[in-house]
């Protein structure tokens, strides 16, 4: 039986729709940052929720200005599983609009600062939605950041991602695309959103 905010001493109650997960904010730089779910019956059983939010604020350790965030749900790092649509801003007249069938990145959350960039990290929210159905999962993230040195890399954006499978989320993982690492200082929190349970 799953633990969730809503049962208190055994009663339904109309609790609250977030509950807290797990935190991580990196002492040193790491390849990657990982939330699975502990299959237990309790808070950190992806099993009881509907949604799963992560809010982070990541820079990459790269040597450059810019860097992408990969996305990969349960270990799948097969690139033809994930599919996305992305649209970004960085202060120029054009708006950046990609799309892809096969998600090099994962479930994309697009760009952020890295550690040439002193202190900045982009700020990302992002929502997985309907985890333990029996659909491919979708995701929508965004992102911002303000890279004072270089205005091409300040972006402000959003993305629809897919993953092409039926399986719940039991597993999600975050790293760079060039990399090689997360910075320190980067902060990951994974909430999970319950369903109403009461009128």
């Amino acid at each position: 039986m799953a633990d969730p905010g809503y049962i208190v001493d055994g009663v339904l109650t109309d609790g609250e729709a977030w509950i807290g997960i797990a935190t991580t904010t990196l002492g040193a730089a790491t390849a990657t940052v990982t939330f699975t779910s502990t299959d237990d019956g309790q808070v950190g059983d992806f099993s009881q929720y509907m949604d799963l939010v992560v809010i982070a604020y990541v820079a990459s350790d790269r040597a450059a200005t810019g860097d992408m965030v990969t996305t990969w749900l349960n270990g799948d790092t097969t690139t033809s599983n994930y599919s996305y649509q992305t649209m970004v801003g960085d202060g120029r007249p054009a708006v950046e609009a990609t799309s892809a069938t096969t998600g090099g990145r994962g479930m994309d959350t697009r760009r952020c600062a890295a550690a040439s960039s002193t202190n900045i990290f982009t700020a990302i929210v992002m929502n997985f939605f309907d985890v333990n159905s029996g659909k491919h999962k979708s995701a929508v993230a965004t992102m911002a950041n303000d890279i004072d040195s270089a205005v091409e890399d300040s972006y402000a954006g959003m993305a629809a991602s897919t993953w092409k499978s039926q399986a719940p989320i039991t597993s999600i993982q975050f790293g760079m695309n060039t990399g090689p690492n997360v910075a320190a200082g980067s902060k990951f929190s994974l909430f999970g959103v319950l369903p109403r349970m009461v009128a």
